[in-house]
């Protein structure tokens, strides 16, 4: 979950690494540090805290160097191992001075491994499971002298996942990294490379990346770059980089803030837009959708036993949506798994199943392994990512970007809705093709679709008033959400999104499973988030209101249509623009976003990076 940031070229090696550091901070911001090559020296420094600090200290620094190439590493940390110190944070050196490390991952047998080093002697400083690495460089490299073989021996005892950025002072005008299971992505500029976790820290230098592979190693020096696996010896397995460079799809301008004080309410204004991009080119008028990323697919598709959604944390509460979506309206059974406990539960999975997978990063772990255990099994498997080249698009036989752009925020707002506007697209697609939706509701999800943009405008509007009402609310210390049918995940989001940034502890229920349990919570003390949108259950959920109300529960309703009942039993209401049941969730889950952003920011809380989270969830 770390970001990594390595650079070899001739422009001041620290600027270009500060700056990559500061667009990779929403991986992990509890440390950062940076090692660079001077005159034939290590040089390295590391401080707790936000890049912010390391940065304030480096400006004393005076960078110069009698090398015709600079070549340094750089991180920004989110602790596995070991308590966010200046000690604990990257890079790692061994006992020479000679290697430094930086490493996203988690070494499973660093324990072992560092007991036996220490039998030989070496001396460890810091409590992470990264500084066995480079330990076990300098081991080996007492023998080989080789600074590419070290690395090579070392990887073949190391068992893990990692993404790692490596430099060596003997061989000052080279780098190597390497990746199993963490994404490492090498950018080529003009006689300059950068190497980093994200494609975010390449794009102000280069569009041109290459993305490593698992259990691939690359050798990136003055002459250029080699890429090979990592066990191999022979230069005959070096890689063709014919057709493995990429460019990045995405602009400087939008990973910038563009005046708005944070990132997630940019990405929450932007929603108009990215909602419109998840769907041009895709649906017109009439109803008729076209896919090309399932093009190749859709007689596997049409012809499955069953539905897998699998995914991890909002895109879970995505793909429930996208459950109640293709049961009700495409008529195919579906699963809706975390991928967390899908992959280690050894699940039944058939050949004619189809898996799909959701992430917005297209890196998280859980996922990730998700999607190779579906495909071991025989399973169709289909990607619904953001990130343009990520390893789950990549190893996916298929699939459909949803063209959110570039979410900065840790909490994510835009790739939700832009998610579920590609799981109704694909409900409508599957519905036609089944003939579970006739041709006239099809015309008339597809003009619903369409008029989304605009309706969340509208709801935008709203800003201010959702502004007062966390004022009113933002010292509470207990929430509730409840929802009923497409809306419950909603309520799942709403109360996801609350505790995320602003630390205050909310519960999402289906609401008439309150009376099971959390209506012993309820009193005057207790704000319940009510969406009572009228739909085919509205009538359920005030009944649900009602019991609230009789236990002087504060109730906040949203709601389309504010008639007198509704009007009684809520103490605030925020009303937005109606529309079909199934497209209800992408409206409802706009002012919750709202809600929980001006609580956060009222109670003082870093809502772009809060605490303990990390964007994309590299590691278990």
């Amino acid at each position: 979950m770390c970001g990594i940031v390595g650079y070899i070229g001739k422009r001041n090696t620290i600027d270009v690494l500060i700056n990559g550091l500061k667009r990779l901070e929403y991986r992990g911001y509890d440390s950062a540090g940076i090692a660079i090559l001077k005159d034939g020296n290590l040089w390295l420094y590391k401080r707790a805290g936000k890049v912010a600090t390391l940065e304030s200290e480096l400006k004393n620094f005076s960078f110069s160097s009698t090398s015709n190439f600079n070549v340094g590493i750089s991180h920004t940390r989110w602790a596995t191992h070991g308590e966010p110190n200046d000690i604990n944070a990257h890079p790692h050196v061994d006992c020479t001075g000679k290697f430094a490390v930086v490493h996203n991952g988690i070494i499973e047998n660093y324990s072992t491994l560092k007991k036996k080093l220490e039998s030989l002697g070496h001396i460890f400083k810091s409590q992470t499971d990264t500084e066995v690495i480079s330990h076990l460089i300098e081991e080996f490299y007492k023998n080989t002298k080789d600074f590419i073989t070290s690395v090579q021996i070392a990887l073949k005892h190391i068992e893990g996942t990692y993404g790692l950025a490596i430099i060596c002072a003997d061989e000052p005008e080279k780098m190597i990294v390497a990746r199993k299971g963490s994404p490492i992505i090498i950018g080529l500029g003009d006689g300059e490379y950068i190497t980093a976790s994200d494609p975010s820290a390449i794009v102000a230098l280069t569009r041109n990346v290459i993305y490593l592979e698992d259990d691939e190693i690359g050798i990136i020096s003055s002459s250029g770059i080699e890429i090979k696996k990592i066990h191999s010896t022979s230069d005959n397995e070096i890689a063709n980089l014919d057709g493995r460079i990429h460019e990045l799809t995405f602009s400087l301008e939008e990973i910038e803030k563009g005046g708005f004080p944070h990132f997630m309410l940019k990405e929450i204004f932007e929603q108009p837009e990215s909602l419109y991009n998840s769907m041009r080119g895709r649906v017109n008028e009439n109803g008729d959708v076209k896919l090309g990323g399932i093009a190749d697919v859709m007689d596997k598709i049409l012809n499955a036993r069953r539905f897998i959604i699998t995914a991890c944390g909002t895109s879970w509460h995505a793909g429930l949506v996208g459950k109640y979506m293709l049961e009700q309206y495409a008529e195919i059974p579906v699963d809706v798994e975390y991928a967390s406990e899908f992959r280690y539960r050894n699940p039944v999975i058939f050949p004619d199943d189809v898996v799909w997978l959701i992430s917005q990063s297209g890196e998280t772990a859980d996922t990730l392994a998700a999607l190779r255990l579906a495909k071991a099994k025989g399973a169709t498997t289909l990607g619904i990512v953001n990130v343009v080249g990520s390893t789950i698009a990549r190893e996916s036989q298929a699939g459909i970007y949803i063209h959110a752009g570039p979410e900065i925020g840790v909490a994510s707002t835009k790739a939700f809705t832009s998610q579920l506007v590609v799981l109704s697209l694909i409900t409508l697609l599957l519905g036609k093709e089944r003939k579970t939706i006739s041709q006239e509701f099809a015309r008339e999800i597809a003009k619903e679709l369409l008029s989304i943009p605009e309706k969340v405008k509208k709801i935008l509007e709203l800003n201010d008033y959702i502004k007062l009402l966390a004022e009113k609310y933002k010292d509470h210390h207990n929430f509730l959400y409840l929802g009923r049918g497409f809306n419950y995940p909603v309520a799942l989001e709403g109360a996801l999104k609350l505790k995320e940034i602003s630390y205050i502890h909310a519960e999402g229920y289906p609401a008439a499973e309150m009376k099971h349990g959390p209506i012993a919570l309820i009193d005057e003390n207790m704000p319940v988030v009510f969406i009572a949108v009228k739909d085919n259950v509205y009538e359920k959920v005030l009944s649900n209101m009602e019991e609230v109300k009789a236990r002087k529960g504060k109730i906040i309703s949203i709601v389309t249509e504010i008639d007198d009942k509704v009007k009684k039993l809520s103490d605030h209401i925020i009303q937005i623009p109606g529309t079909l049941d199934m497209l209800m969730p992408i409206l409802s889950v706009i002012p919750l976003q709202l809600l929980a952003y001006h609580i956060a920011v009222m109670r003082g809380c870093d809502v772009d990076q809060p605490r303990n989270l990390a964007k994309s969830v590299t590691v278990e």
